[in-house]
């Protein structure tokens, strides 16, 4: 990041080198944006949009619905896990069966998945 320095009452962030990949870009632009709402804050001289997006985040329903997603995402993840393990437990049976078919002196060949399940 930039080093800053005030002029004439405006921000300026000397040069640095351009961000890497879009989400470092779009973090970095989101880190300059709280920056400067969190000086209008101090100052007095914010809009009524911004203390009302800051009041908003700080409510009780805000964090709550935080948690709600945070909640969400890893039930999204067990169900992935859980459905991984089911595919290779399916394919560990698969695995099984046609060994013990070889074991018993069948062709695997000669029997059809039909026959599996």
């Amino acid at each position: 990041m930039g080093k800053a320095t005030q002029s004439g009452g405006k921000r300026k962030t000397s040069s640095s080198r351009p961000a890497l990949n879009p989400d470092s870009r779009e973090n970095y632009l989101i880190s300059l944006a709280s920056d400067l709402a969190e000086k209008q804050l101090r100052e007095g001289t914010a809009s009524s949009q911004v203390i009302t997006h800051y009041l908003k985040l700080g409510s009780a329903k805000a964090r709550l619905e935080k948690q709600i997603l945070e909640q969400q995402v890893e039930l999204i993840k067990a169900k992935t896990n859980a459905y991984k393990a089911a595919e290779h437990t399916d394919e560990m049976y698969t695995k099984a069966i046609e060994a013990m078919r070889s074991y018993g002196g069948e062709d695997s060949s000669d029997v059809e998945d039909s026959d599996i399940y």
